[in-house]
């Protein structure tokens, strides 16, 4: 009992954190309120809600209204603070790396209390942390940051490989969430401030050179 409280508190200070930064791009986009908050739905639920389809587990946002109204809560932070939310790109970071950490450790938590073995529940843990970001890139007509050479979903994987190796240790559920959030938090951090990212995948400079030189037949 104590362990689903803890994961439906955990859910909803992520869906809260994920609401506000998807709210706060369809602010810059200047979506009107209610494609806004629509947005700010889809990057909170939309992870956990393919998660919950693969896992054969009651969608968690149709369980209760409560994930509803926090997007609402994350709209009206939106609306008070949007001068300070919207003109540095830091806030998106913070909201959207907050949402991210406490999205895989529900993701992780969740696979395992349905009977998914760790290998299962690490991917489980991805998609529910980074999935909703897509959505939320695709609508706003944004490359998603899935896909960028930022650590993004590399980020999730390891919290989940820490967590499994925490747990392993015989490590206690509070030491596995902690540590797995702040291995997620320092590579999100090493990205922005860093540069740091994983090699891109390139067409050799003579097929690219080629290429530009024939122009379009």
């Amino acid at each position: 009992m104590e362990s689903q409280l803890l994961l439906f508190v955990i859910e909803v200070l992520g869906t809260l954190a994920f609401a506000v930064s998807g709210i706060r791009l369809a602010a810059r986009k200047r979506f009107d309120w209610f494609g806004a908050y629509t947005i700010g739905v889809i990057t909170a639920c939309g992870g956990g809600t393919i998660r919950d389809l693969l896992l054969g587990a009651p969608v968690f946002w149709m369980a209760s209204w409560m994930y509803l109204a926090v997007t609402g809560l994350g709209f009206l932070i939106v609306c008070l603070f949007k001068r300070v939310l919207t003109s540095s790109s830091r806030s998106l970071f913070m909201f959207d790396a907050i949402g991210l950490t406490l999205f895989v450790i529900t993701g992780v938590e969740k696979s395992l209390m349905y009977g998914f073995p760790m290998w299962v529940a690490i991917v489980m843990g991805m998609i529910t942390g980074a999935f909703g970001g897509i959505l939320r890139d695709v609508l706003i007509n944004e490359e998603p940051l899935f896909f960028r050479k930022d650590i993004y979903a590399t980020a999730c994987l390891a919290g989940g490989f820490v967590y499994w190796i925490v747990a392993l240790c015989g490590g206690s559920a509070l030491l596995c969430q902690s540590l797995c959030a702040a291995v997620i938090l320092f590579l999100r951090w090493g990205a922005l401030h860093y540069g740091w990212h994983l090699p891109q995948m390139r067409e050799t400079e003579e097929t690219t050179t080629a290429n530009d030189t024939a122009g379009p037949k």
